[in-house]
């Protein structure tokens, strides 16, 4: 019961961000970086973690937008749902860190299908375009997101029709390189949700960063994710913060063997992400009507980490598996915990085409299946 649960329920220097051009911030932002603009970079989004993380103290039920934080592609649930410094030239992975968007993705189109739980249907597309002349590579992209048709009833249970709630958010990403080895980027969405007569509606921004040092297979990313604010809310006067969250990681490729590790940390501004409800406080077992707490420290910092392992077999064939801890403790049942926290996908990765399956525990019986296709169109040309 936390977000998981909540989750179901002329860029050239003559233009200005005052030149009537609605996305002119957002360009500027990318305009050719001198050295302070790292420092800047990472100054801002930190001030806005503290206004985020003062807002909101706790996870689950506390924040608008949740559905953001679902595994739009198959790639990105395989490696645990959160990974901000693994780069294989899956566009998909722009998602996670907007700095993993790379000029090698031009002309990528990406279609992705998930048949979530009770029903709920999601789908998410994404296209790639490098343009040379900025030295910037784009995105753009959509993610919708189905609940089904339900019932419509009065206090008395009587039915009164039926309606069809549904979110979506429209995307725009880019992504420069600085120096040899860092890339940074900025994606901005625009979040509607209408539940019935209740809709609401926002901007969304993730900055993040990315060190790859392709000669010692390293890599490092951080992301600032879900900055923004409520443009509309559901009702009048209930502004609600989004779902923010400061997230690092590192990659590893082996120099003898074809196989990465990925370790990521999420919430980083906020040490203890247990789910906080006062009618259901996680760790606390009955036992002969007394109460006794379980887990310490130890487990509140593993909640944060989500590791991955990667490992390619041959030219076409990639394997992926990862363990989310947080899922585990709070979606597993006690005693009976299975796999639940384990993801684990198969990628097919030729020339042409990148088709991607990952299937994610989150209870002992219950998984999710995701399945993805990437085309890089420039190379069906010929």
């Amino acid at each position: 019961m936390d977000t998981n649960v909540d989750c179901f329920k002329g860029l050239n220097r003559s233009h200005s961000p005052d030149d009537g051009n609605g996305f002119g911030i957002f360009f500027s932002f990318m305009l050719p970086m001198r050295k302070n603009i790292v420092a800047l970079l990472l100054a801002l989004p930190y001030l806005c973690c503290l206004i985020s993380s003062a807002k909101a103290q706790v996870l689950g039920g506390k924040n608008v937008f949740s559905f953001l934080d679902l595994p739009v592609a198959p790639h990105v649930a395989a490696l645990g749902s959160a990974n901000v410094s693994l780069q294989n030239n899956d566009i998909a992975l722009s998602a996670l860190n907007p700095a993993l968007l790379r000029p090698s993705m031009d002309q990528h189109l990406q279609v992705n299908y998930t048949n979530y739980f009770g029903g709920v249907q999601c789908a998410h597309a994404l296209f790639g375009y490098h343009a040379e002349k900025y030295q910037t590579t784009f995105a753009g992209g959509i993610q919708y997101i189905n609940y089904g048709r339900i019932t419509e009833t009065d206090a008395t249970g009587t039915a009164q029709g039926t309606f069809w709630p549904r979110d979506m958010a429209i995307q725009v990403t880019a992504s420069r390189r600085y120096l040899e080895r860092w890339y940074y980027g900025i994606t901005m969405q625009y979040v509607h949700s209408a539940y019935q007569q209740y809709k609401a509606s926002g901007l969304a921004f993730h900055v993040g960063l990315n060190y790859q040092d392709t000669t010692h297979h390293w890599q490092a990313g951080l992301v600032f994710r879900n900055m923004g604010v409520q443009l509309k809310t559901y009702t009048k006067g209930n502004q609600e913060p989004l779902p923010f969250d400061l997230q690092v990681g590192v990659s590893k490729k082996l120099e003898s063997a074809p196989l990465q590790f990925s370790a990521t940390i999420h919430h980083v501004h906020q040490f203890d992400v247990r789910y906080a409800d006062p009618d259901f406080q996680e760790g606390t077992v009955i036992s002969d009507g007394d109460t006794a707490s379980t887990g310490g420290t130890a487990d509140k910092i593993f909640r944060h980490f989500v590791l991955a392992a990667q490992w390619e077999i041959g030219r076409y064939i990639e394997l992926t598996a990862a363990y989310n801890h947080l899922r585990r403790q709070e979606l597993g049942m006690p005693q009976q915990k299975g796999m639940s926290g384990f993801s684990g996908g198969v990628g097919i990765i030729t020339r042409r085409l990148q088709l991607r399956y990952a299937r994610s525990w989150y209870q002992r019986s219950e998984a999710l299946n995701q399945l993805g296709i990437n085309l890089p169109l420039k190379e069906w040309r010929y």
